[in-house]
């Protein structure tokens, strides 16, 4: 697309644009953009080309044009989606959809409801904001052949983003998000896209049965009720929509109160007091962590604004997802969980670890919950999957995708078993160290303006692989050639391992980092800390270097 073209694309879209404030944004800026460098840059980045099913999804800013999540895009996404689904067998069958409490959600998942009604299919709304796990969940629970989860998760306040799970509850993956890409080109004009008005909108019985199939699928009764009533939790909705779901789950299993940061309790879209809504990021769980101190709280959670995700704390330590992806598949195991265990090739090594020393099949999947829910096997079915970054399949016969309210239960519960022999989470991580050596992960990220330096720096890692880390040889293997490709490169020696990929829902490039250290007795452990601490700061350096950035 040449500069010439982008005024004329722009003008195009404008009048096929069915929301007046949309609208009048693109025509505003067609109107600067014929004396102003700075408008015509900014409407070229709009019209550079559309949203693409990434990791999880449509994920973009909220602005108009096709490279933004606007009114526009969700009615062409859509009404791709419903001749997808009546091209594939499932004219007229049933959609259930969410959202969340973002900017613009449930305008964009009324939008999708009238599109998709209009498609003649049978729409079911849920009736307020509502966490994505509970979304999950009703796609199979309610038999539908599709579901649109409409959130941008832990993105900043001004994105918003378009989840879709096909009949199975999974989200898409290869050729389906392609070929429903392909539908979405092929839409008409938007403002001519049929809608209807009679759908649904749900009560409160999915969200009843969400929490009754969580209860019954991790058995808080093996727990004991005396030890749950004590366990003292500090919790964060971090501005979101998991509070009222999460409380309901934990009093179920006989927990006492959670003690809320309440400045974060009530979903808020501009998430006031965080820099970005994503517990991974460095400061965001810093008000938990002073709960927690306050009220001497033996765990402390935090969930993400759509609940999927969680982030755990303990003794003040903020734990890594591998860390508490090890804990949970330790727990399960322990409990007499048989199946296949499975995490992403970003995630840790322990977990393939604790799964041959109990006998019981472990795979290796793509990045992405959409790889990670389909793993195993008829005979050895996903009973635990996990991904590094906070995210965590402890029932997946429930919603078959990462859910980070489940997950806080499992851990809460984990806690308060080890609570029974004064021990606590930080007292199993150690334990673990001891069985089978300290696996430190951690990360290298840069988040950029311009997705070129990402591009550039895979170019370069790919030409010239480090070949050594922390002095160790190591072998560079280029993921795009794997099946299915994957835009990654590992880097792989003897007790140590980096996978580089670009983020697939933010603007990041990111390095996993890990090295395992050896604990050769009891005393070892905290040493190994420090040298796991120290080894991966080492790594940060060398992959900062390889990545010239």
């Amino acid at each position: 697309m040449g500069a010439a073209d982008v005024p004329a694309l722009a003008r195009a879209w404008a009048a096929d644009d069915p929301h007046p404030g949309d609208r009048a944004e693109i025509e505003a800026l067609i109107a600067a953009a014929r004396t102003d460098d700075t408008a015509t840059a900014e409407l070229t980045r709009r019209f550079a080309g559309p949203l693409t099913f990434g990791t999880a999804g449509l994920r973009g800013p909220l602005r108009a044009g096709p490279a933004g999540m606007n009114a526009a895009v969700v009615t062409r996404t859509a009404a791709g989606l419903a001749r997808y689904l009546a091209d594939t067998g499932h004219a007229g069958g049933g959609v259930v959809i969410g959202f969340d409490a973002r900017h613009r959600s449930e305008e964009f998942a009324r939008i999708s409801a009238g599109v998709l009604t209009g498609a003649g299919f049978a729409v079911s709304v849920l009736p307020r904001p509502l966490p994505t796990p509970v979304l999950a969940f009703a796609v199979r629970h309610l038999g539908a052949v599709a579901g649109i989860m409409v959130t941008a998760s832990h993105n900043p306040p001004l994105d918003n983003g378009y989840k879709v799970y096909l009949g199975d509850g999974a989200q898409l993956v290869p050729p389906a998000d392609r070929e429903i890409e392909a539908a979405i080109r092929a839409v008409g004009p938007a403002r001519e896209v049929p809608r209807g008005e009679d759908w649904t909108t749900l009560g409160d019985a999915v969200e009843d049965d969400y929490v009754t199939a969580v209860l019954r699928a991790l058995d808080p009764g093996r727990v004991d009720a005396g030890a749950r009533s004590r366990l003292v939790v500090a919790y964060t909705a971090m501005h979101g929509v998991g509070a009222a779901t999460t409380r309901r789950v934990f009093t179920a299993a006989g927990f006492a109160p959670l003690h809320a940061v309440a400045e974060q309790d009530v979903p808020d879209p501009e998430f006031p007091t965080v820099a970005f809504p994503n517990p991974e990021e460095p400061g965001a769980v810093d008000r938990l962590i002073a709960v927690a101190e306050r009220v001497g709280a033996d765990v402390a959670i935090a969930e993400d604004p759509d609940a999927d995700r969680c982030s755990v704390v303990c003794g003040g330590r903020q734990l890594t997802g591998d860390e508490v992806g090890a804990l949970l598949a330790d727990w399960l195991l322990r409990r007499g969980v048989r199946g296949t265990f499975a995490a992403s090739l970003v995630s840790g090594s322990l977990l393939g670890e604790l799964a041959r020393a109990h006998d019981v099949p472990f795979a290796e999947t793509p990045t992405g919950f959409k790889w990670i829910i389909r793993a195993g096997t008829p005979d050895a079915p996903l009973v635990f999957g996990y991904e590094e970054a906070l995210g965590y399949a402890v029932t997946p016969t429930v919603a078959r995708d990462k859910d980070g309210i489940s997950a806080a239960l499992a851990v809460a519960l984990l806690a308060a078993e080890l609570a029974t022999d004064g021990r606590t989470l930080l007292d199993r991580l150690d334990e673990l160290a001891r069985e089978h050596g300290l696996f430190a992960t951690g990360q290298y990220s840069v988040r950029v303006a311009d997705l070129s330096v990402i591009a550039g720096a895979m170019a370069r890692l790919r030409a010239r692989p480090p070949v050594q880390l922390l002095g160790r040889p190591v072998e560079a293997t280029d993921l795009a050639a794997a099946d299915p490709p994957v835009d990654a490169v590992r880097l792989h020696g003897d007790g140590v391992r980096v996978v580089v990929r670009p983020s697939g829902t933010e603007p990041k490039l990111k390095a996993y980092l890990e090295t395992v250290v050896p604990v050769p007795d009891d005393a070892g452990v905290p040493a190994a800390w420090v040298r796991g601490a120290e080894q991966l700061d080492g790594l940060r350096t060398e992959m900062a270097a390889a990545l010239e950035l």
